[in-house]
């Protein structure tokens, strides 16, 4: 353990690694905003808390049993000529969840219900967010610490990474929640963006890898186009006043 705290190329592996798995945790994140922004504020708080504690609690997890996390990119079935392993089955169900849960969420969006028939009771709701939490941060996680283990061969060095990332998709969880609340717009966006993530975890699924550089630069380039709309609605209303 000492010969990591002085080592540069450990240090710089742990830096590298820590940036990826945020930028990775990014997904989490959104999609755990759009999922508490119809819970009270109180449960909406404690779903994050919960959901982000669950996502450091499965990547340790899944760091703790590597040599079974490698074995699962081993091929077993064959789907449309394609020798698909449970990392890829797990990936493509993970990628179908978003892209369902998230065309829903659309739907209700645009349908603009108020106060909804078939509404689930408020414990009832809590504990359905957080099912659906424990899903999407076992999908993340997986692709996160496959991830680590790719650029990393020490287990010290992917525990601090990702408990770093965690801490820091912790503090800024709650500003995304807020700010999605606030601005009924962007969670129609988060939304897009999450048929986007998803769409790209089926086709990793099924061997064809679509750059996440791609994903990133739309997702960032439509947030800015939103933020744009954002601050002149905000001197509209300014003038208008």
């Amino acid at each position: 353990m000492i010969d990591l705290l002085s080592s540069p190329e450990a240090w710089a592996a742990l830096l590298t690694l820590t940036a990826l798995e945020i930028v990775l945790g990014i997904d989490n994140v959104i999609f755990l905003s759009v999922l508490v922004a119809r819970l009270p504020p109180d449960q909406a708080k404690r779903a994050r808390q919960i959901g982000l504690a669950l996502a450091l609690v499965f990547r340790i997890a899944l760091l703790s049993i590597l040599v079974w996390l490698i074995g699962l990119t081993a091929p077993v079935v064959t789907a449309f000529g394609l020798a698909l392993s449970w990392r890829d089955l797990i990936l493509i169900g993970g990628g179908l969840f978003l892209i369902a849960k998230a065309t829903h969420e659309i739907h209700a969006e645009v349908e603009a219900r108020e106060g909804h028939a078939n509404e689930k009771p408020a414990a009832n709701a809590f504990a359905w967010v957080i099912l659906q939490v424990v899903i999407v941060d076992l999908v993340f996680s997986l692709d996160s610490i496959i991830t680590a283990i790719g650029m990393a061969d020490r287990i010290e060095i992917m525990v601090a990474a990702v408990i770093i990332a965690c801490a820091v998709m912790y503090v800024s969880s709650g500003p995304v929640a807020r700010f999605v609340a606030a601005y009924p717009t962007t969670k129609m966006l988060a939304l897009a963006f999450l048929v986007l993530i998803g769409v790209s975890l089926v086709a990793d699924g099924f061997k064809f890898h679509i750059p996440r550089g791609y994903i990133y630069f739309a997702i960032l380039f439509s947030a800015a186009v939103e933020l744009f709309n954002i601050l002149a609605k905000r001197n509209r209303r300014r003038r208008a006043a």
